[in-house]
């Protein structure tokens, strides 16, 4: 795969501390195959030729900001789908570690599988998104179904240490039989640092009455924080 000079990024955060360790720039990028019912940035699924962006302009910013990263600080890419935009995603990674910025990857896996050996080979850190605990919730959660597996099985090879990630929805995957089904899918991994468990909020409603987009969760109240603590402890415990 040819790496790309040029991709689409709709916002850059400056100072993230949500989307990997430390200090973090955190590159939003456009487009994304899935339509997720709980996505929050449903303003980035299409990429707008507005957001063109060169790499060399992201990393002027990015190398000015080194300062503030420390050692456990760098650049995170999210979305959107990162994956999405696979020569650009590659370019940016290979120069940033050319000048020493740790990488984060915050992706559901879903993307063209070919690209994934020579983007990972730049890649320190994997926030892996779990849509779903089976092919049918992910279907129902993500409006599409992929296989994951592809994307777990590079991250393994190249032991690129991988926090996993998934929003626990109410009605949805919100039970400790949900906790095992996802105790089942990352036990045979070895490089799982973390398990986080996000709890669904409604802050995303705002952009999809701007977007005059219907939200699909609108019956659905926010996650109890305290229940998703509970959960988290389960989880934890069934991992040890």
């Amino acid at each position: 795969m040819k790496a790309s000079s040029k991709g689409y990024i709709r916002k850059i955060e400056t100072f993230g501390t949500l989307d990997g360790p430390g200090i973090r720039t955190v590159l939003f990028f456009s487009g994304c195959p899935l339509r997720c019912l709980y996505c929050h940035n449903p303003d980035m699924w299409e990429v707008k030729m507005d957001d063109s962006v060169e790499v060399e302009a992201i990393m002027q910013q990015l190398v000015q900001m080194k300062a503030y990263y420390g050692k456990e600080g760098g650049v995170t890419f999210c979305g959107g789908e990162p994956l999405s935009q696979p020569a650009f995603l590659l370019e940016l990674a290979k120069r940033c570690k050319e000048e020493g910025i740790h990488t984060c990857l915050d992706t559901s896996g879903c993307g063209i599988e070919d690209s994934f050996d020579e983007i990972l080979k730049y890649i320190d850190l994997i926030l892996l998104d779990i849509k779903g605990l089976n092919p049918a919730m992910q279907r129902i959660l993500s409006g599409k179904e992929f296989d994951q597996a592809p994307f777990i099985k590079k991250a393994q090879e190249l032991q690129i240490p991988l926090w996993i990630r998934m929003v626990v929805i109410p009605g949805y995957n919100d039970k400790e039989s949900d906790m095992d089904d996802l105790g089942t899918i990352i036990q045979n991994l070895q490089n799982v640092e973390k398990v986080e468990l996000l709890p669904y909020h409604l802050l995303g409603m705002k952009k999809y009455e701007e977007l005059h987009f219907e939200y699909p969760l609108k019956d659905v109240e926010s996650m109890s924080i305290d229940k998703v603590k509970e959960l988290q402890e389960y989880i934890d415990e069934k991992l040890k």
